[in-house]
């Protein structure tokens, strides 16, 4: 190993603990990190809390080095291109890195709001990077009249939070029945707007926003006054902070030949990237929020995973298998797990929700605001949110681990409402769309229909 070359293409959580593995696996050769921005890694999750509320600034957010890495860092030269061929990650710069072996560790990047010119008036602005969360702060400090929260996931829920603890005016307005609803289901989905409601939030659901106005053009001087919903309302407000989700960036491996689009970079169990066609790839790996890896507890479907825990356990994993001979190398099988502070809940969570059709509440109520919610698939735990009550959550992940009967038996206080109810998610069993889709979240190109015409 002492004369391979590595490429860690992302220099966030996931790249910068894969780099870190990879020294403490033994590698000696040569390491590059590769950047899009011009900082060294640091920790988001700070961002929409800490940052937010003034306790911390962005600008010490930095993630802790656990070892000396001894590696050549590219900071603020995003990648534009892999060329698996010659085995060269290409630069914006112009320049080239050659490898031996590369890491796909790009992340994600916040959904911008998608007409250009309302994106463009002061005062609207998405969460993601240190730099957002800094102007947004600062932008919070200068008391706005009112801010709009243009989606009630988790990011938007977070800010909805901040805003209301500094005392600030909050319209939050979520196309589904109610925040969280797509990460968690109906019932803490009813739950999480309720709580909402009741520290002063005016939360709008079922309806979208319909267009962003202010006082002037768009990028000439124009500043934000307010924004139409799809119920025929207005809404005057100084800031728009845009919470529409996450885009994975794969743009730059486009004409690489990997099953790499919109929903990820798909791979196997242990982190290696799958081209185009479903066949593995040797010398490729991918970790992180870009990442789609099959798990055996969640029926081996393609998991796209936006947690912290996974960035790194995931890292460690392609780390592991990159500098180790095939009878060696592990499958990444961890429990994903998240947590999210709001409205002086603690929301932790193991498993994943998504994947089940019945949930009930096994611990506490939802009246006394601490409680866990257990969730089943086909008769068979498959993930537990715990509020306010996370002591207990390394109980359900043995039960999740060991596919434990749902529902649950021997809740330890005995649950008030015993009978489960409908998770009111998607259906796990129905994939969007079709396989090939479902591997490169791509429709199928005219070359991959030719090929396969020729075969």
């Amino acid at each position: 190993m002492q004369g391979d070359r590595i490429v860690v293409v992302g220099a966030s959580l996931a790249g910068l603990r894969a780099a870190e593995a990879l020294r403490d696996e033994g590698f000696t050769g040569t390491l590059t990190i590769i950047g899009d921005e011009p900082r060294p890694p640091y920790d988001r999750p700070p961002l929409s809390k800490q940052v937010l509320l003034g306790r911390a600034r962005a600008a010490d957010a930095g993630l802790p080095a656990h070892r000396p890495l001894d590696a050549r860092w590219l900071l603020g030269t995003p990648a534009t291109g892999l060329d698996p061929v010659g085995k060269r990650v290409l630069l914006a710069d112009g320049r080239d890195v050659p490898f031996d072996r590369v890491l796909i560790a790009t992340g994600t990047r916040a959904r911008p709001w998608p007409h250009p010119g309302e994106a463009a008036l002061e005062g609207v602005l998405t969460l993601r990077t240190a730099a957002d969360a800094d102007r947004l702060a600062r932008l919070l400090d200068a008391g706005p009249r009112r801010v709009l929260v243009i989606g009630a996931g988790f990011t938007g829920s977070e800010v909805a939070s901040a805003c209301r603890e500094r005392g600030l005016a909050v319209t939050v307005a979520e196309r589904g029945p109610a925040p969280l609803v797509g990460a968690l289901g109906g019932t803490l989905g009813g739950f999480a707007a309720e709580v909402q409601r009741s520290h002063g939030v005016d939360l709008r659901c079922g309806v979208t926003v319909t267009g962003l106005w202010g006082s002037g053009s768009g990028g000439d001087g124009g500043r934000l006054t307010g924004a139409d919903l799809s119920d025929g309302s207005r809404i005057d407000a100084d800031i728009a902070v845009v919470c529409l989700g996450a885009v994975r960036n794969t743009e730059w491996l486009a004409g690489s030949g990997l099953a790499a689009g919109p929903r990820g970079v798909a791979c196997d169990a242990g982190c290696r990237a799958f081209d185009m066609y479903g066949i593995v790839t040797d010398d490729v790996f991918v970790a992180g929020d870009v990442a789609r890896f099959p798990h055996p507890l969640f029926g081996y479907q393609l998991l796209a995973l936006e947690h912290w825990g996974n960035a790194v356990a995931q890292a460690r994993v392609a780390a592991h298998n990159m500098v180790s001979p095939p009878p060696a190398r592990r499958p990444h099988l961890a429990v994903p797990a998240f947590w999210s502070s709001q409205f002086g809940l603690n929301i932790k969570s193991v498993g994943v929700p998504t994947y089940s059709d019945r949930v009930m509440i096994a611990q506490g109520s939802l009246e006394q605001g601490r409680l866990v919610a257990v969730y089943g698939y086909r008769g068979r735990v498959t993930a537990a949110v715990s509020v306010n009550r996370a002591k207990w959550l390394e109980h359900y992940e043995r039960l999740i681990e060991t596919a434990a009967p749902f529902p649950p038996a021997g809740a330890v206080d005995g649950p008030l409402s015993p009978s489960p109810v409908p998770s009111d998610v998607p259906d796990p069993r129905v994939l969007s769309h079709g396989p090939t889709v479902a591997l490169t979240g791509h429709l199928p190109d005219r070359r991959l229909q030719w090929v396969q015409q020729e075969e």
